[in-house]
């Protein structure tokens, strides 16, 4: 994907960390492909699209609360999957630090916001 000068660093971050968890949880047991999989990729692609909401929003402290919870969700559901063996440690560390990250920029934004 091409990203804009204009893109916020959040959205970038979001956006890349996207693109390598879409083809990782492709890989779960089928079992739990399309329950468990699809609902970490919703509440993954929800984040999108809250980011671009908040940034054209003039509410944004909800957006941004929103999305942290979202953030927070997922954080649950790798922790679980990671629990269950369908993610390995490897990638559920890299997926903490990416999520870790993200959360501080939105945490930022919205204490930006007050």
């Amino acid at each position: 994907m091409q990203k804009s000068n204009q893109d916020l660093p959040v959205f970038v971050k979001w956006i890349d960390f996207l693109e390598w968890l879409l083809p990782v949880t492709e890989r779960f047991p089928k079992r739990v492909r399309f329950s468990f999989s699809e609902r970490i990729n919703q509440l993954a692609l929800d984040i999108v699209e809250d980011l671009v909401e908040a940034r054209y929003s003039n509410n944004k402290r909800e957006i941004l609360r929103r999305a942290n919870l979202r953030l927070e969700k997922l954080r649950v559901l790798l922790r679980i999957s990671n629990k269950q063996k369908f993610l390995d440690y490897k990638r559920y560390e890299y997926a903490m630090q990416e999520i870790n990250q993200v959360g501080k920029m939105l945490g930022g934004w919205l204490k930006q916001q007050q």
